[in-house]
Parts: structure tokens; sequence; C-alpha cells
């Protein structure tokens, strides 16, 4: 035991004493390097108990700041440390627990063009992405790269668990596509339990402690179940997809562009010399005609021409608590309603357009309006022209750096934990 100093024999005297654990396992943590993806619910456990188990290097990787909405689940976090960064404000906790722990902070968010970067070279990977982007991104990162993932998942009172290693079940033999954008409610729109993160946060740290340290048996080709409401644990036997090709690069999420961001005509001219198209309120309005769906750059040029002002109307279809923490201000001239969904499917006539031309559901993410505007298309073929919804909602509105005429500062929509799972038959 000459490799383990004074103190770190008494930190982790506890750990040293188990049968099958000793000093082995504990220098195979000393010597791990760890990157983590996300500091919000499911990364707050991780951090923490990874860094208090003796995982020698730690990266953690995070574009958010800490919000008080976060509060209730992300208990990495505290008041002391509102609107820092979340690595920071994590990284600070994790040395108070281990000082010898090497934490490293990459404050930005993981893309195609420094994933494999960040990901080389780890023995593990733990995954707490807040979008479904990411979390392919990291899946398919680490199957280039060949290392591990420990992967987590969860949505109301339910969560999902596993870890995907080089040679076994990869994430994409699970969940071989992307789900489409608003096919799959977010927790900012379904809502989640605040202690569930931290049920399955744990669960997930005791998988890489285990994988780390080469003690007992990890969820490799396996899933783990969790429902919180029954406190029932259901394990899936999983394979890997043999027709399936393997990932051997990231063209596909390259070719997605940064999460969250959408384009935006800039006022320059073209490569060629010619006048660039502008995005005004007539151009943004075609566009929802055509598709149904604006993206918050085209509902920011409606906001901008006031002849598309006049006949605007927003409809928010969230529940009115969700209104009171957040919203979007519009400016002066466009109509503002508020609508929630229950009521809106109960009786569609409860919509009264006014007169108004263009009229914009939304919601947190963009699944409710979705839900909206399919009802209202069936019940009120009349509005088919008018009607349309703000693709990614909220959400995407804030990812952006919208902000309304008011000044105010919104309350984040979607953070580091927030992704749903994909339901499994068994």
């Amino acid at each position: 035991m000459e490799d383990l100093d004074d103190t770190q024999l008494e930190r982790f005297s506890r750990q040293l004493t188990l049968d099958g654990f000793g000093p082995e396992a504990q220098l195979a943590l000393l010597r791990s390097r760890v990157l983590v993806v996300g500091a919000g619910g499911l990364g707050s456990p991780v951090l923490a108990y990874l860094a208090a188990a003796g995982v020698g290097e730690i990266h953690v990787v995070d574009d958010d700041v800490v919000d008080r909405s976060n509060l209730h689940r992300q208990v990495i976090h505290g008041e002391s440390t509102l609107g820092e960064p979340k690595t920071s404000s994590a990284a600070a906790r994790m040395r108070e627990l281990h000082p010898q722990c090497r934490v490293v902070e990459h404050p930005v968010r993981l893309t195609a063009a420094n994933a494999l970067e960040l990901i080389t070279g780890m023995d593990l990977v733990v995954d707490g992405a807040d979008t479904y982007g990411t979390r392919y991104l990291v899946a398919d990162a680490c199957e280039i790269a060949g290392v591990p993932v420990v992967w987590g998942a969860i949505l109301r009172f339910a969560g999902q668990l596993s870890l995907f290693a080089p040679g076994r079940t990869r994430y994409r033999d699970v969940f071989p596509e992307e789900p489409e954008p608003g096919q799959v409610p977010t927790c900012a729109a379904a809502g989640v339990i605040g202690v569930l993160p931290g049920i399955v946060g744990s669960l997930m740290a005791a998988e890489a402690i285990k994988h780390l340290s080469g003690v007992g048996e990890t969820l490799t080709d396996r899933l783990l179940t969790v429902d919180a409401l029954t406190l029932r644990f259901t394990t899936l036997a999983l394979a890997p997809d043999p027709a399936r090709p393997p990932v051997t690069d990231l063209s596909e999420h390259e070719a997605h562009g940064a999460p969250g961001c959408a384009a935006v005509v800039e006022d320059q001219g073209r490569q060629d010399g010619t006048a660039p198209a502008r995005a005004d309120g007539a151009d943004a309005a075609a566009r929802g005609r055509a598709t149904g769906e604006l993206d918050p750059a085209a509902l920011a040029a409606l906001f901008a021409d006031p002849q598309a002002r006049a006949g605007l109307m927003l409809v928010d279809v969230r529940e009115g608590w969700e209104r009171r923490v957040d919203r979007i201000e519009p400016p002066e001239g466009v109509a503002d309603r508020h609508l929630p969904l229950d009521e809106l499917l109960a009786d569609p006539q409860r919509l009264r357009p006014d007169g108004a031309r263009t009229v914009v559901l939304w919601c947190a993410s963009g699944a409710r309006s979705a839900r909206s505007l399919a009802a209202l298309a069936d019940a009120r073929p009349e509005l088919a022209d008018t009607l349309h919804t703000l693709g990614g909602g909220l959400a995407a509105w804030r990812a952006e750096g919208r902000r309304e005429p008011t000044g105010r500062t919104p309350a984040p929509q979607d953070d580091a934990q927030d992704v749903p799972p994909l339901d499994l038959a068994p």
C-alpha cells in the first residue's frame, strides 16, 4: 500500500476494507481519467461521487450557468453559485470532497468539432447530455474513439441507464435513429421529480466506479429501468445489431450545426455581389405556411416588421405556473394570449384569432404546440393558413439569445440532465 499516502488511506478506508475492493481497486480509480458531459441533475451525483470515491482526473463539460430553477435536482450547486458556470460550481464542490482530484473544467458545449479531442484518451465517458443531438454525438464519438460510456436518461418518474462498451452493445444498437424534434417531450415540458436524477445519477456513478476499478458486474449488454412511483427496477437484455454499420465519422453532426441555433439572414451582400434575401415578416409568414413551423429567426423577423406585428398573435399553450416563471414578451402591437393545451384540446373553439393573420402557438420545447396545431387543423380547417408553431419553443428562442424589450432575465427551460428516455419493448 506504499502508493497510497496517509491522507488517502484515511479518506478511502471504508472502500479499502470492502471484500473484493482493496488497495488495487482504489489505485485503479486514482489512475483513471473520466469525462462527464453535463453538470446538471444526473451530473451532480455522478461528479460528487466520482470525486469522493477517488477518481484521479475528472473532466467536466457544460456550457450552462447555475439558475435557481436547477436547485431542486442539481444538488452539487447552491444559492451561493447562482449565475456561475456550472463547471466551476461543480468543480469547487468536487475539490472539497477530494482535494487531490484533478478537475478539468470545459465550460463549452460538446460539438462535432471538439468531441473527439475531449473524449480520446479517456478511460470512460459518463453521459448526462441535455439534448438528443448531444447524446448521439457522445455515443458516436465514443464509438469512434473506442471509449466506453455510461448512459442515463430520466423523465417524470422514470429513468433508464446502461453501459455501452467497445465490442459490446452500443447506443445506436438500442436507439438507431435520433427522434424528430417534438416527438418526445422534454422534462421542461413533462416535468421530473427532483430526487429521480439523484437515484439514476448515483447508479450511473456506481457503474462508472465498478468499470474503472474492475469490481463487480456492470450493465454492459443490459438496460436498467427505474420507476420511482412504484420503486420497481427492471433489467432488459441487449445485444449488438449485426446489420448496423459502425460509426466512422461525425459528419452527421457537423451537418446539424451547433445545437439550438437556427440560421439567421444577415444584412450583408452575397458572394456574387447581389443583395441579400431579407428575412422580413412576409417571408417569415410564407415559410411558416409552407412548413407549419417558424424558427426563432422567423419569429424575430415578424416582431421586427410593423405590418406583420399588426396581424400577429402569440398563443402560449403551457400551464399558468410556467408562464409565471418565464415567457416570450412580444413587442407592442402583438396580441398575446394564454390557452393551456388541455383547455384547447377540450374545446378548440376557445382559440379566437380576432382577425389575426398569423397565429403562432408556442410552448417550452415545441411538443405541446405541435399537438395544439394538429388538433386545431382537424377541428378548425378554416384556420389552416393562419396557424403556425414555434419550432423548439421557448428553449430554442432562448438558445438564440433572444431577450424581450422588458430586459427580463429568464430561467432556462432545459438543462444538462433533461433528456427523456425512449421506451423499449421488453
